[in-house]
């Protein structure tokens, strides 16, 4: 089987959960199929790399556009990339498409090659309304181009139940053509690792608690609630906010402002590392936070979650989305979250939501042995369930039954398997 993959992100070009899949997935697809199976990625960037059977092809064309609305051009450079994927793609038995940014490639592969396309969901547009602050009415173009990929796709593969489920409600799209697969996590390279050097450079001291937040700041994430809720907390500890990238000038700003009225509305110790940080010193500051703190408003699954379970930390999340079947009750603890509506995740009552992330990270820490207790038991949630060895061979499964099965009918003949959790 020739595998064709395209992405926007690809290493080293990681910023988001999906980069993070799409390396995963191709390293454990190419040691799944040996030679047996050739896999071709597409990407953005400027990434050349070939072994025995993959292929890696950065996509970056130079060419300057035009655009009334100044935010209009990352779609417009998107567009283009992908009219170059679907020119120099040779050949292929399946198209899997990750995100938006390479959905139009895909849709004209399926047509000139005739091969089934596949889509991973790591999000859906009319769910994250925060993303028309990046992009204007490109927003509306996006979401048109997403709505057509998922109406003309083969299968679809969800990475949780909620997600598949509103894949379903919003586009439409048979839950029989639709197979959960979850996201894994390397727990050789997250795991338990102790490195008090680190905590020195960033002034976090070693004999108080911290509590963690790690991600982008964007809507999405929910950081403002976080950064809100730091005046509820009780004293003697400290709230380490490793966010960088913010999606908007506007929102760095806003982030800006609120942390600096946090800081005044506290007695405890706020660090702000603003910037991304190497993975080896993302594992380190996991394995040694008391707690990781995931505030996200709309998350089809939460990848950041499984990262600092993996490292032996217990999580505090909002109960939305696909962090509902990653966080259990033994693991951490999950925060009741009310949005406004299905396409506005924002909570109905901002103050409420950061009252109670305060109220539940002050309740663990006041149980250190319970803490410690949810640390092991998160561990072992990750490598039990998890393993990235098992989700390369579900989709590999999933491309020979799409691949030898010709759709409209295959859906009718398609055995949806039970929640694997």
């Amino acid at each position: 089987m020739k595998i064709a993959i395209l992405t926007n992100e690809y290493p080293p070009h990681i910023y988001g959960g999906a980069g993070v899949h799409v390396e995963h997935l191709v390293r454990k697809l190419a040691a799944l199929a040996g030679r047996q199976h050739q896999i071709n990625v597409l990407c953005f960037g400027d990434q050349q790399e070939k072994t025995d059977n993959i292929t890696v092809q950065g996509v970056n064309p130079d060419f300057p556009f035009a655009a009334q609305d100044p935010r209009h051009v990352k779609m417009f450079e998107a567009l283009l990339r992908n009219l170059v994927m679907a020119g120099v793609l040779a050949g292929a038995d399946i198209v899997h498409c990750h995100t938006w940014y390479t959905h139009l490639a895909g849709c004209l592969l399926q047509q000139m090659l005739g091969i089934p396309l596949v889509l991973t969901t790591h999000s859906l547009e009319p769910q994250r309304p925060w993303k028309a602050e990046q992009l204007g009415s490109g927003y509306q173009a996006v979401t048109w181009l997403e709505r057509t990929a998922y109406q003309n796709a083969d299968g679809v593969i969800a990475v949780s139940q909620a997600i598949r489920q509103d894949v379903h409600d919003i586009y439409d799209v048979p839950l029989a053509k639709i197979r959960v697969i979850y996201n894994g996590i390397d727990t050789q390279k997250y795991r338990p690792t102790s490195d008090p050097a680190l905590l020195a450079a960033y002034n976090i001291r070693p004999d108080k608690p911290f509590i963690l937040f790690v991600g982008r700041i964007t809507r999405q994430k929910g950081i403002i609630h976080l950064v809100q809720a730091i005046k509820y907390l009780k004293p003697g500890l400290q709230v380490v906010l490793c966010a960088g990238g913010p999606d908007t000038a506007d929102l760095g700003k806003e982030m800006a402002a609120r942390v600096e009225q946090a800081r005044a509305d506290t007695e405890n110790e706020l660090i702000w590392i603003e910037k991304f940080l190497p993975p080896e010193q993302i594992v380190a500051l996991y394995s040694q936070a008391a707690l990781f703190v995931c505030p996200s408003v709309y998350e089809p699954f939460g990848i950041i979650n499984l990262e600092a379970m993996a490292c032996g930390t217990p999580v505090v999340a909002s109960a939305v989305g696909g962090i509902k079947e990653v966080v259990d009750a033994e693991t951490g603890v999950l925060v009741p979250f009310a949005p406004q509506s299905r396409t506005n995740p924002e909570p109905q009552d901002p103050e409420r939501f950061a009252r109670d992330l305060a109220a539940a990270i002050n309740r663990l820490l006041q149980d250190p042995e319970k803490l410690q207790t949810m640390g092991l038991k998160a561990r072992q949630r990750v490598e039990q369930h998890f393993s990235w060895e098992s989700i390369a061979q579900q989709t590999l499964d999933f491309y020979r039954e799409l691949t030898i099965t010709s759709y409209p009918g295959y859906p009718d003949t398609l055995t949806i398997p039970p929640n694997p959790l």
